[in-house]
């Protein structure tokens, strides 16, 4: 059996298909990793329980731990607690940042613009290019930009 530390690093590199710069363990999403009578059991919370990427993501883990040897595997769903933003780690920010998209605040919007850096930003629309997002646009730069919302 692959020692879980190896499963880990093999999951960090699973990109998440919605936001590719982060990985699903960047996310959060990657709860915990086991072995279980010889079958590797990856638990993932979904961002929420209607993710339309839930299935792609089960599958793109399934995929990758095969690619890798492993021909048992179980993808458990757990659901509570929930996901928060609270669990994406910190690297996981600097991407978001980077690719374009505010990472989540406490104060429920974008602290400054992703391409500029100006605060000087507004919101647009609460719904944004995927459900977890709000659409927000820079005053003085005039770009638009996803705001990653805080859940």
């Amino acid at each position: 059996m692959t020692p879980i530390a190896q499963v880990w690093e093999w999951l960090d590199a699973v990109p998440d298909p919605e936001i590719p710069v982060i990985s699903v363990t960047d996310l959060g999403i990657v709860r915990d990793v086991d072995w279980e009578d010889g079958t590797l059991i990856v638990t993932v919370t979904p961002t929420y329980s209607g993710c339309p990427a839930t299935s792609v993501i089960a599958m793109d883990i399934e995929t990758a731990l095969r690619d890798h040897g492993v021909d048992r595997i179980a993808i458990r769903q757990q659901l509570a607690p929930p996901w928060t933003t609270d669990w994406l780690k910190p690297a996981a920010r600097d991407k978001l940042k980077t690719y374009g998209i505010a990472p989540p605040q406490p104060a429920g919007g974008p602290e400054s613009c992703p391409h500029c850096g100006s605060a000087n930003v507004e919101r647009i629309s609460q719904f944004g290019s995927t459900p977890c997002k709000a659409q927000w646009r820079c005053r003085d730069c005039l770009e638009p930009f996803d705001y990653f919302k805080c859940i």
